[in-house]
């Protein structure tokens, strides 16, 4: 046989076998192109639902959801809820930012909520910038929350924008880190308008950047334009929202309140700091007295340290103790049955001074009481966001009583005004004290001493009325933000007749 023949049969045979191999090669390709362009569209996919997820967080959920239950939905009927959009934000304001106005708020929860109402104000006022103002965490109760630790940074900015421009800080040109100095100062107490354009104006031609460094009560009561007051209101009332996680848990306590029925608010404000600075040591233990004076001089911005409690007492200027607010509230005709949420710190002097309130009235909660320590848990050694939960609460009862009128006690009262005048009790406590005393020493009869203290505060239930003014002396009148009247109608001539009270007595 011819070698060349063989091996031409050879090379045959070789040549033979490649179309079998060029088709398996091609599948084998198909495969690998098909698994790659799998792993493509769903990487694609997953990409786009996360970053869909960030605009619009409900659609995916919903069309995935409807896809798996499209079969169980066929044969049974629902009920589709669904949310309104949120309002369209306002459009901005359009002006020309005469600077940047920082401030540093100082006092509790309540006096700095009001602070901020007063520079929105003032920043709307002179035309600024403000930034978000900074919260106390050097007082009496060192809570370390931040602003947005608290309120809801996003709905404040967004909700204020079409009177003033608000911004998280301040740009990078004027931070320390590049050697800027802002000028610092605290404003004027109670000052007008002509003492912000006059007084605080100028000083923005040298300084672009303003620093107040203490903010309590630096804008009067009165005398302020009407859209000027209405503005403090809509920070207040609308602005200033709480974070979702306070609103949550502030709303459950409500619920769990409201499912027993109607429910009475005590502001018992027996605690530490409020007995230490007012020097009212009336109840206390000569050991508790000590230890309050010692207090009271330990912290340098109390100014006043020599005090004599029962002199105070007398002129109304101490809280009530547990036990006189006790036979207040029967005197004003509250039972046993009436359901009650102490919205407080720690009382001093512990549960022992609350035996007689729980003894009278065995319905007695807190919100230790009332919510799971776990739930709690993330609030503890944050006295402002405890205090958050409390005026939620507050503001959501049939009534509110007040044993102290410090400025929890005057921004509830206002946002109770504003939802509708809702019962709020303001105590008279000059007249109470004398009242006390003269049914403890016999002078009174039950009878007789339930009768006074009713009628002295036929006209003190949160009626409608105007503020009232002492232009001299604004600390002793009215406050602005316990009766903003201004702010219950639609023109600056409002009267007691444009509104009515709304009914909201505890059966």
């Amino acid at each position: 046989m011819d070698v060349r023949s063989e091996n031409s049969s050879v090379q045959v045979v070789r040549w033979a076998k490649l179309p079998g191999q060029v088709i398996q090669r091609t599948r084998l390709q198909v495969w690998f192109i098909r698994v790659c362009s799998s792993i493509l569209i769903w990487t694609c996919l997953v990409q786009l639902v996360s970053v869909g997820e960030l605009w619009h967080p409900k659609f995916f959920t919903g069309v995935f959801n409807n896809i798996n239950v499209s079969t169980r939905l066929s044969s049974e009927a629902t009920t589709v809820v669904t949310t309104p959009p949120p309002p369209p934000l306002p459009p901005p304001r359009n002006y020309i930012s005469n600077g940047f106005l920082k401030v540093s708020c100082n006092g509790g929860l309540n006096q700095m909520r009001a602070a901020i109402c007063d520079m929105v104000a003032v920043a709307r006022l002179l035309n600024l910038t403000l930034v978000v103002p900074e919260l106390d965490k050097k007082s009496f109760w060192a809570d370390p929350s931040d602003f947005e630790d608290i309120f809801n940074v996003a709905h404040f900015i967004d909700s204020l924008r079409d009177e003033v421009r608000i911004v998280k800080r301040l740009p990078k040109r004027f931070s320390k880190k590049y050697g800027y100095r802002p000028l610092q100062m605290p404003p004027v107490s109670w000052s007008s308008e002509k003492y912000y354009l006059e007084q605080i104006l100028p000083l923005f031609n040298k300084h672009k950047v303003i620093h107040f460094n203490r903010t309590d009560a630096r804008l009067a009561n009165n005398g302020i334009s009407f859209h000027l007051q209405k503005l403090r209101c809509r920070t207040n009332f609308h602005a200033l929202k709480f974070t979702p996680s306070i609103e949550a848990l502030g709303n459950k306590l409500v619920h769990l309140l409201q499912e027993k029925g109607p429910f009475l608010a005590l502001h018992l404000r027996y605690e530490m700091d409020m007995l230490a600075f007012s020097g009212c040591t009336h109840g206390c233990t000569i050991e508790e007295a000590d230890e309050l004076k010692r207090l009271r001089y330990a912290f340098p911005w109390w100014r006043e340290k020599d005090i004599v409690s029962e002199e105070r007492r007398s002129q109304g200027l101490c809280p009530l103790t547990p036990e006189e607010a006790t036979l207040i509230l029967q005197a004003l005709g509250f039972d046993q049955n009436t359901q009650i949420y102490i919205a407080s710190g720690e009382i001093y002097g512990s549960e022992k001074r609350l035996a007689e309130l729980r003894a009278t009235f065995p319905r007695v909660v807190k919100k230790e009481t009332l919510l799971d320590p776990e739930e709690l848990r993330q609030f503890q050694n944050h006295s402002s966001q405890m205090a958050a939960l409390d005026f939620m609460v507050s503001v959501a009862s049939n009534v509110f009583v007040p044993s102290y009128d410090g400025n929890m006690a005057k921004l509830v009262e206002g946002h109770r005004r504003y939802l509708g005048f809702k019962k709020t009790i303001q105590l008279n406590r000059r007249k109470l004290v004398e009242l006390i005393d003269l049914h403890q020493n016999g002078t009174l009869s039950w009878n007789e001493f339930s009768n006074a203290v009713k009628s002295s505060h036929e006209d003190r239930m949160g009626q409608p009325k105007h503020r009232t003014i002492i232009t001299e002396k604004p600390k002793e009148e009215d406050y602005f933000y316990a009766n903003p009247e201004e702010c219950f109608c639609e023109t600056s001539n409002c009267t007691n007749s444009q509104v009515s009270p709304v009914s909201n007595t505890i059966q």
